[in-house]
């Protein structure tokens, strides 16, 4: 089956920057829906026409990728708006900012604690791949027809980079 819109691909990666070092490896296949909410538009586009075991080579810039990075997006907050047990690296929804912190701050950002002072959070809202030159190489390991459900959704269940809060030292691309 050749990919189209509205199909599932199955796809493992190798994820670089330009010089070379790795930023994520995708060794088992994942799931995500062509045409929907889970895939950039950039890949996708790549991925149209291709069929199993195909092997694709991807340079991505910035404004194909997750955009330049934002000064306007980090943010110094009173450590004592914070839990004692907050942790460098964790992830804050926008919209689970403790009162008090800065009202510019866009509550629909997801916050990476980047350094605790004394005093200070230091909160970032860029994605962690911002700004950054991408070279994907992604394998073809399955394509199927998407179900209704799945159209629906706008997502086989699986974002690309997606970031999700998780736990300190875990944060994942995938």
């Amino acid at each position: 089956m050749e990919i189209t819109q509205q199909c599932v691909v199955a796809l493992t990666w190798v994820l670089k920057d330009t010089l070379g070092e790795e930023l994520d490896v995708l060794d088992d296949p994942v799931e995500f829906l062509v045409g929907g909410n889970d895939l950039l538009v950039r890949i996708e586009e790549a991925l149209q026409g291709h069929r199993l075991g195909d092997t694709l080579a991807l340079h991505l810039e910035p404004e194909d990728a997750f955009g330049d990075y934002q000064e306007q997006l980090l943010f110094l907050e009173p450590r004592a708006l914070f839990p004692d047990s907050l942790e460098e690296g964790m992830t804050i929804e926008g919209h689970a900012l403790p009162a008090g912190c800065n009202p510019g701050a866009p509550r629909d950002a997801l916050y990476t604690v980047t350094e605790i002072y004394p005093e200070h959070v230091v909160l970032d809202g860029n994605h962690p791949l911002a700004g950054i030159a991408l070279r994907l190489q992604l394998k073809v390991c399955a394509v199927r027809e998407a179900t209704q459900d799945e159209v629906g959704r706008g997502t086989a269940g699986t974002g690309f980079f997606r970031i999700q809060p998780q736990a300190p030292g875990s944060m994942s691309l995938h």
